[in-house]
């Protein structure tokens, strides 16, 4: 019976996109990374009232927690597509959908 060779654990964190990726999942790959940055991007106040949802071809659907957020964010909307382009260059979502829920 031959041993496995010993690894040094890693993080789920980064395990998941990576496993994605093998499988063919680029979107869902794609959503992760805009997850784990979307702070980063639209800074902390924003992210505590929206929060990525889906990302369906170049558009991302975020969810948003009141219509006068989702308001003030579809003002800020090419800011926001900016900001995203800044933290993910060419994987940033290129139209940005809006929903309260």
């Amino acid at each position: 019976m031959s041993r496995r060779p010993k690894t040094r654990p890693q993080p789920l964190g980064d395990l998941v996109p990576r496993v994605l990726g093998d499988l063919g999942y680029d979107a869902a790959n794609a959503l992760t990374e805009l997850v784990e940055r979307w702070e980063d991007a639209v800074g902390a106040e924003v992210a505590r009232h929206a929060r990525p949802a889906a990302l369906r071809d170049a558009t991302l659907e975020v969810s948003v927690d009141s219509s006068v957020w989702c308001q003030q964010l579809q003002l800020r909307r090419e800011e926001i597509l900016a900001a995203l382009v800044r933290e993910l260059g060419d994987r940033a979502p290129r139209e940005l959908w809006l929903r309260v829920g």
